[in-house]
This record gives C-alpha cells, sequence and structure tokens, in this order.
C-alpha cells in the first residue's frame, strides 16, 4: 500500500509564522492546504496564527479524538522566547500554576534554557527592545487552552515574543524546516500511541489530572 493511502496515516509538519491550522480561508490567508495536498487528513489540534512549530495530522478518527481529549492531557513542549530574564520564582509560579481569568493552569514543566535553541529566523522578525534583554525557556503543558503560554508568560511579567511548538509526546520537530511535513512511520506512530495510552491511563489513576471542561487549542 502506498504510504498516503494509508486510512491511518500520521503527518507530521512544522506550521510556519502566519499559517492559519485549517485549510481553507474565506480572507485568502495562507493555510495548511498551501503546504500539504494529502485528501482527508484533519490536525489533531491547533497552533495559532502567530505560533509556529509542529503539528500532527491524522486520517484516524481515534487517534485525533486522544490527542485532542483535555482529560488526557497528552504533553506538548513549546520554546518560548520572553521578554526579559524569568528569576526562580517565576518558574515556579508556571510550574505549580498560573491563575487565569479561566481559572488556575494544571502544573507544568519550566526551564530557562542556558542557551538559545537552534531554530530558523522567523519571516517575520521578532520586535526586539534594546532595552530589554530576552531569554528562551522550554515550558511541557498537558493541557491547551487558547492562547495558553501567552497568558501565562505575561501573567508573569514575561510577554511572549516567539513561540515554536517543539513536540506532541515523542514526537518532534527535528529534521523538518518550515513548511515541511513528513508521513511517520510505523514505528513512531506506535511510540505516539503508547504515549496517549500512558497518558490516558495516568488521568484515571488516583491523584490523577482533574477532568477539563475545554478542548485542546494549543
Amino acid at each position: 500500500m502506498d504510504p498516503a493511502d494509508d486510512p491511518q496515516l500520521v503527518v507530521r509538519f512544522w506550521k510556519p509564522h502566519g499559517v492559519l491550522t485549517a485549510f481553507t480561508d474565506r480572507e485568502g490567508r495562507e493555510t495548511l492546504s498551501d503546504y500539504i495536498d494529502i485528501p482527508d487528513i484533519y490536525a489533531a489540534g491547533r497552533l495559532d496564527r502567530d505560533s509556529e512549530g509542529l503539528l500532527v495530522l491524522t486520517r484516524s478518527k481515534s487517534l485525533r479524538g486522544q490527542l485532542m481529549d483535555p482529560d488526557v492531557g497528552h504533553p506538548r513542549t513549546y520554546l518560548v522566547q520572553v521578554e526579559g530574564i524569568p528569576d526562580e520564582t517565576c518558574l515556579r509560579h508556571l510550574r505549580v500554576g498560573v491563575e487565569l481569568k479561566d481559572g488556575l493552569t494544571r502544573p507544568a514543566r519550566a526551564e530557562l534554557l542556558t542557551d538559545p535553541p537552534r531554530l530558523p529566523p522567523r519571516r517575520v522578525p521578532i520586535r526586539v527592545r534594546k532595552s530589554v534583554p530576552d531569554s528562551w525557556l522550554r515550558i511541557e503543558l498537558t493541557e491547551g487552552r487558547n492562547r495558553q503560554i501567552r497568558r501565562m508568560t505575561a501573567s508573569v511579567g514575561h510577554p511572549t515574543l516567539r513561540l515554536v511548538r517543539e513536540a506532541i509526546g515523542p514526537i518532534g520537530i527535528a529534521g523538518l524546516d518550515p513548511g515541511e511535513w513528513q508521513i511517520l512511520a510505523n514505528d513512531s506512530v506506535a511510540d505516539l500511541q503508547a504515549s496517549v495510552r500512558r497518558a490516558a491511563e495516568s488521568s484515571r489513576s488516583p491523584g490523577g489530572r482533574p477532568p477539563q471542561e475545554r478542548r485542546w487549542r494549543g
């Protein structure tokens, strides 16, 4: 069977800045169809137009539903450029939970990177103030509220300048350039499915994550 004809097909794609997580747009803006020409495939989650990085797309309704299920809490990892240099107090707030207008965020992993990550330049340059330093964080979430990371970093005094999703579970963007996509091999799909199962089992275990009445966005 041609991999493109696989009914369970899974694709990883590096969404560039400015591209909508949709295949059509009435306003004529760039969409996934400007890059991906595989029929009957849908994104398992979203990235805002001004965010970049990994999207997983699949024909599998089951896998897509699991990846988008807010109760499962499957991990997503982001590289985040912020204004200023967060101190340990700010990082601790991000880790234990930040109070947003729609409630307290789940505990997250957050670390200040010693060196900037190796990323291609964004095609629309970041507006950096010469008088304000910037730094990079790696943040892992198990929920995806609308523009969550931007709201979290702003709430601790460090607005997000650039946001790149690095990974969804075991699937990352390494080896791709912005605008490139790749059909996942069977072993990579199996790793992703196993990661989803582990997250689902964790959410059902005593002391697991509480249910969330919202859908994945990020």
